[in-house]
């Protein structure tokens, strides 16, 4: 019987393939020919596992781990090595739990509970356990069950929050991936076998340990691991904030929801934030002599409506704040600088005009009445429109801007005069014990919302311009976030469920045929693990509002 041929086209070249022949095959055929190992493929724009076999004529890409899709491919692939290699060692009668909680720098932070001491002598008897498995290249296997059989199989393997978040799936069937005799559920695609996962450490951190794992720009460079104690320490709060109210993963979130509704819980995590908010207006007022308070994030991370609310207690606390968006100090347009790919580059230092930003801050300190400008975004050019002020002893400045913690931005400024706040929505609900939920997902949840509403932007195009947004914040942002003062958490543990009901119609209406249809796709199966929530419950004065519109602040 003559085999069905099937045409495949790679990088413009097309070849014949008999059909059923597995993607990992082809790829075989192209070793040496990408900068990194293939670890999964596009098929006319989708993504797909490697184990996936051709069925009909198609467009191969190649991803490696240098792609966005194919580091988290990797990174789920090394927490699931570093599971069964844990339960290898320690005995799964000793363990109760591993739990996944947050990203720091380069690693992934776990918790280990259980009778199994967690030391270093632990540690490292795991490690060799991983490299063990990595070196005889073990295929990562799938199978499709039922929800019913997963909700059953999670309960005997006593992963009782798998089995609560999939009592709230629609969906029938469950993808179950196994490594041996060890078997789990993951939130996304696998690499085909262990091989892939070259590069990794394990150390302990905290009350834990962390997994070391290479940077997306460099794959196959493990660099060292630097705490980043200041974040880290803000993310542990929040986390403890789950813990009291009892909501720590997406199925607990669920079980709230659809049996007391959600009502107190907003107020109460609301009622959380206020505090910190204001304790962070008292320790301003305690120094005395800050004039300057400096506060940056990164995109989404609520810090107009954080800006607001500080202002509030401000005053509270017998202060007199004044808001300044560095933004007014934009270079005209015409002089912004480029980019590496020729556009206008608005999130560079250069894109400020830091000279002007400086001398008016310093007269401002020394007394003197100051013209402000005003950027005015239609013409592209800096304006003075009568705006001014002096300060006096009690008066305050609320900067906000994303250079704010550096201090190339307030050169002149003496340093005993600036407070510098970091904010961002480090998400602390975790889908389940193994998967977390990325803080980039809420954040870019959280702009897809607010840019249809306030701009008209389409979800097509802003998830278009994330990766330029990201590659920004690592420049900008993220490398002085452990300069500040105060770091301030603006996720809420509810959000996600709220958010839904404004983003799933936004992302359903990428069409199929479009790049940024893989990323919708991913985003839609996200949400789908939430039940949603209607937001007339949500507080005029909540961060939140900043998103979905209703805010009693003007942002």
């Amino acid at each position: 019987m003559e085999q069905t041929m099937i045409k495949v086209t790679i990088n413009g070249e097309t070849r014949e393939y008999p059909k059923m022949t597995p993607y990992s095959e082809i790829i075989r055929d192209y070793e040496g020919k990408t900068e990194y190992p293939v670890i999964l493929v596009t098929e006319n724009g989708k993504l797909r596992e490697l184990h996936k076999k051709l069925q009909h004529d198609c467009t191969l890409g190649f991803i490696t781990a240098k792609d966005s899709a194919g580091r988290k491919t990797y990174r789920r692939s090394a927490i699931f090595i570093l599971l069964k290699a844990i339960f290898d060692v320690a005995g799964k009668e000793n363990v109760d739990h591993v739990v996944i909680h947050y990203s720091i720098g380069n690693a992934l932070y776990f918790t280990m509970k259980g009778s199994a001491t967690l030391d270093q002598e632990l540690l490292d008897r795991v490690k060799v356990r991983m490299r063990e498995l990595v070196d005889r290249k073990l295929p990562i296997c799938k199978r499709s069950v039922s929800t019913d059989d997963a909700v059953s199989m999670f309960h005997r393997h006593h992963m009782y929050d798998k089995e609560k978040l999939f009592r709230y799936r629609r969906v029938s069937r469950v993808n179950i991936y196994s490594l041996e005799n060890f078997e789990d559920y993951f939130y996304g695609f696998m690499a085909p076998d262990t091989g892939y996962v070259k590069y990794f450490d394990l150390q302990l951190y905290d009350e834990g340990f962390v997994l070391i794992l290479p940077r997306q720009k460099n794959p196959d460079v493990l660099e060292p691991f630097e705490p980043q104690d200041k974040i880290f320490h803000v993310q542990k709060e929040s986390e403890e904030w789950g813990d009291k109210l009892d909501v720590v993963t997406v199925g607990d979130l669920n079980d709230r929801i659809t049996r007391e509704g959600v009502q107190s819980l907003m107020l109460i995590q609301e009622a959380l934030h206020e505090a910190k908010i204001s304790s962070i207006a008292e320790e301003i007022r305690r120094r005395g002599n800050v004039k300057f308070v400096m506060i940056a994030g990164p995109s989404s991370s609520g810090k107009t409506s954080f800006s607001h609310r500080l202002s509030i207690q401000l005053s509270a606390h017998g202060l007199k704040p004044h808001p300044i968006a560095v933004d007014n100090y934009f270079v005209d347009r015409e002089h912004t600088p480029l980019d590496e790919f020729g556009e206008k580059n608005y999130e560079c230092l250069e894109a400020i005009d830091t000279q002007q930003f400086n001398e008016d801050m310093l007269n401002l300190l020394s007394g003197k009445t100051v013209d402000l400008p005003t950027f005015n975004f239609k013409t592209g050019c800096r304006e003075y429109r009568g705006d001014q002020l002096q300060l006096g002893k009690d008066d305050i400045l609320v900067i906000e801007g994303i250079h704010g913690l550096n201090d190339k931005l307030s050169y002149a400024l003496p340093k005993e005069s600036k407070f510098k706040i970091y904010i961002s929505a480090l998400t602390q609900l975790n889908i389940d014990e193994h998967n977390r939920i990325p803080t980039t997902d809420g954040r870019l949840i959280r702009r897809i919302v607010r840019d249809a509403r306030t701009r008209g932007t389409s979800a097509k195009d802003t998830i278009a311009r994330w990766p330029s947004v990201r590659r920004g914040e690592e420049q900008n942002i993220f490398p002085f976030q452990e300069e500040a003062d105060v770091m301030f958490n603006s996720a809420l543990v509810y959000e996600l469920a709220c958010l839904k009901v404004y983003a799933e119609p936004l992302l359903f209406g990428i069409d199929k045929s479009e790049p940024e249809y893989q990323e919708a796709k991913r985003l839609l199966k996200f949400l789908d693990y939430f039940v949603p929530v209607p937001s007339e419950g949500v507080p005029f004065n909540s961060l939140l509002r900043e998103f979905i519109g209703g805010s009693c602040f003007n942002v």
